[in-house]
């Protein structure tokens, strides 16, 4: 039998005739998600995803919906710092050239408020209880030494967003240094060169992949190196005395791709604990012996110094010993002024502090002597949240988190940074998180009853929606979460214009 090319247009006809008609059918948010709800049917247990014909033919207009040229505007705002080149001639020359970079007001690169329209930066709210706590961070700031922590998730990694603000508050306030660097470095990041030898191990307190000290001994920065396995206890005198010595190092020096500042430390400070076996350690600066002792073996948090007179180029930590302290990391400082630790917990919401040990944090604490600490979450909690109550209970264990800080880091101003916009798939676009307009202005309630300044990168971005066109104009990536390279410089120059709009401002008894 012959099909005749009408017969075959015909039944093409039909098929998308009763495909269409089915449209008519689909219930509009038939399908219920953990928060959205999507057209199509359901029917005993069984979900099938299909349009209604008004989403097909897009009848339903957003009027709420921002347009391109406003994430345009909100992006052009600020005009981000351009990256400084790496530097041509001797390390000599280039150390003068850093030791130069001094905080004079005529050297000191600030936002051009010429070109900056001040009424459209999202500034940063203080909460109403505590009238002095910009007074009090400008203080800070401009203290002998003014140590800042800031913790947050995978959108700090690389030094992405800290390194930023660490530079332009360095070049307001003085300081120098990268800070925080783990000896086993898990993301790439450009703030300083740091290279551990290959038998170093990463236990960290925020990887579900990785099995949790039951000491639950993580220190301040919330992770731990080790050049030996980790042994929940010491195996007895004959069997340590069989056991081989272990070697391993770590080789450190500036790095030409990072900014001025942070290319001239002479501090060098490697922060371990849970020592109950002898460690020798040998410090060589391009080769030569420096220093050489043996770590404390008592079991207790210790922070081993190490100063030179200029930058190393090529310094380098050895270590030896049958089992391995736990490292929490090394701090590469200036020695004074504004030092900023970028402590990267991928996966994290900020819940897991008070699941630490707080004798350990808070030794650690009174060594670092933070006096602000930052605080960057709500992006990882997201996807997981199904209602206003799960909203309200993350809400309460943020503030819960900063009151157990609190308790072991006294005189610490807290700022919270909340989560950027966030778009997952809803009948075939991106739309934002339903919840997440709840969650940042829950956030912003809890914070400020509790003395924690608060900074809507929601808001900044362009709020609901904006995430969609960040991506198309290529300062998001396509995963709808993580900045681009451009987008974090964006993001970073407006948080710090919103903080210096405030930091700049004279308090009220000052002329």
């Amino acid at each position: 039998m012959k099909i005749k090319p009408i017969q075959i247009a015909l039944f093409l006809i039909l098929i998308l005739g009763v495909l269409f008609g089915l449209m008519f059918l689909s219930e509009k948010g038939g399908i219920q998600k953990t928060q959205t709800k999507e057209d199509g049917f359901s029917y005993e247990g069984v979900s099938l995803k299909y349009p209604t014909y008004r989403t097909f033919l897009e009848l339903d207009k957003d009027t709420t919906a921002i347009s391109r040229q406003d994430i345009l505007e909100v992006t052009q705002i600020v005009v981000p710092l351009e990256e400084e080149p790496e530097e041509e001639g001797s390390e000599e020359e280039l150390e003068e050239v850093i030791a130069s970079e001094s905080i004079k007001k005529d050297s000191v690169q600030l936002p051009d408020f010429s070109k900056i329209d001040t009424t459209r930066i999202v500034r940063i709210r203080y909460p109403d209880s505590n009238p002095d706590f910009v007074n009090e961070l400008r203080k800070k700031l401009s203290s002998r030494s003014c140590r800042i922590i800031h913790y947050g998730d995978s959108q700090l990694e690389g030094d992405r967003i800290t390194g930023y603000l660490r530079n332009r508050l360095q070049r307001m306030y003085g300081g120098s240094g990268p800070g925080f660097i783990p000896v086993k470095p898990v993301y790439n990041q450009i703030a300083a060169t740091v290279v551990p030898s290959e038998n170093w191990l990463r236990y960290a307190r925020f990887d579900p992949t990785i099995k949790k000290f039951k000491h639950r001994k993580y220190g301040a920065y919330m992770s731990v190196s080790r050049f030996t396995e980790h042994r929940e206890t010491l195996p007895d005198s004959s069997l340590l005395d069989s056991l081989p010595i272990v070697k391993a190092s770590v080789t450190i020096g500036k790095s030409r791709k990072a900014y001025f500042k942070f290319r001239r430390f002479r501090n060098i400070g490697l922060h371990y604990g849970n020592c109950k076996v002898p460690i020798k350690i040998s410090v060589y600066n391009d080769g030569q012996l420096i220093q050489q002792d043996s770590l404390i073996a008592d079991g207790k948090y210790h922070k081993y110094k190490i100063k030179t007179l200029k930058t190393p180029t090529d310094l380098k930590i050895e270590l030896e010993g049958k089992i391995s302290a736990d490292f929490y990391g090394l701090t590469l400082d200036g020695g004074s002024k504004v030092q900023v630790d970028n402590v990267a917990m991928r996966g994290s919401s900020g819940t897991i502090f008070s699941s630490t040990n707080a004798s350990i944090y808070g030794s650690m604490a009174r060594t670092l002597k933070p006096k602000i600490i930052i605080m960057q979450y709500g992006g990882n909690t997201m996807p997981y949240l199904k209602d206003s109550t799960s909203v309200n209970n993350y809400a309460k264990s943020v503030v819960n988190q900063v009151n157990w800080i609190r308790r072991r880091a006294k005189n610490v101003n807290f700022i919270f940074i909340g989560p950027t916009d966030m778009c997952i798939p809803v009948n075939g676009k991106m739309e934002t998180y339903p919840l997440l307009p709840y969650l940042n202005s829950k956030l912003i309630e809890s914070c400020l009853e509790n003395n924690i300044a608060y900074w809507s990168m929601y808001d900044a971005m362009g709020g609901k929606g904006s995430m969609e066109l960040w991506v198309e104009e290529k300062f998001a990536g396509n995963d709808y979460t993580h900045f681009t390279r451009k987008g974090t410089k964006i993001i970073s120059e407006l948080f710090f214009t919103a903080l210096y709009l405030d930091l700049k401002e004279k308090p009220d008894d000052e002329t």
